[in-house]
């Protein structure tokens, strides 16, 4: 348990503490109350600010671990006979700051994200504060007719930030979220941009392969195809394998692979 808590960077009470006078300061209050909230997270310590921001805590060992997943995950895309397309960042304030960024792209192209207010560092310690979203359920929590429902704009959403050259990198049912009957994408990794027409087809994948467990193969694919052609979904199918390698997708991908292979006949 200890060595989990040393790779994951978990941030402690006095550097906790240093964070919120810095946030204090910054937001002119006398003090800030933080809630850290349990998730099982790699990458950040996620928080809660007065019940008014998220802030995520980037710790270097939080880079240190995004950097092993990228390496790993370009190294997986190679393996398919692509150039791998996820970027590194140099330290936690970059990571902070490229999600900042990130957030602001999908909301310039009119799709829903948390607000973004700005990213910062603390001593070795990278911030980002974000709108908090207090009444949230991710795509996992929704029911079976909830997420049929809301697959039409899950894809068309997906097309419209690949129509304007973004790419998410990081779709999975934790990072979209339901909250007043509107979609939030949240956490998008960092694609480097000659890789994104590769990283579209990783896009695509992903969200079947959130689907599928839900809605199952044949659902999964008529509703993708409806915002891409049969191209882009062959193309996709040959990432299927490779992103069931990921601990954070279980879905059936012979399944899957079959009929997008009927779609194409």
């Amino acid at each position: 348990m200890e060595f989990r808590r040393l790779i994951r960077g978990r941030v402690d009470e006095p550097q906790l503490e240093r964070i919120g006078r810095e946030l204090a300061e910054r937001y002119d209050r006398e003090s800030v109350h933080i809630s850290v909230l349990e998730a099982d997270n790699w990458l950040s310590t996620p928080c809660v600010v007065d019940e008014e921001w998220f802030v995520k805590v980037i710790s270097p060992q939080n880079a240190l671990v995004h950097a092993l997943f990228t390496g790993a995950r370009n190294l997986g895309v190679f393996s398919r006979g692509e150039e791998g397309f996820f970027g590194r960042f140099e330290d936690p304030l970059e990571m902070s700051q490229h999600e900042l960024e990130a957030t602001r792209k999908v909301r310039e192209i009119g799709l829903n994200a948390p607000e973004p207010i700005e990213a910062f560092g603390v001593d070795e310690f990278g911030v980002l504060v974000l709108e908090y979203l207090p009444d949230f359920r991710t795509l996992d929590e929704l029911s079976p007719a909830e997420v049929e429902a809301v697959a039409p704009e899950l894809f068309a959403a997906l097309a419209t930030m690949h129509d304007h050259d973004l790419a998410h990198g990081d779709l999975r049912a934790e990072n979209v979220l339901l909250q007043d009957d509107e979609l939030f994408f949240i956490d998008a990794t960092n694609v480097r941009e000659d890789g994104r027409s590769t990283a579209r087809a990783y896009d695509i994948a992903s969200a079947l392969a959130t689907l599928e467990p839900v809605l199952g193969g044949k659902r999964a694919i008529e509703i993708a195809a409806r915002a891409y052609s049969v191209e882009d979904l062959l193309a996709a199918r040959d990432f299927l394998d490779f992103v069931r390698l990921r601990p954070d997708h279980e879905f059936e991908a012979t399944g899957l692979k079959g009929e997008i292979e009927r779609r194409a006949d």
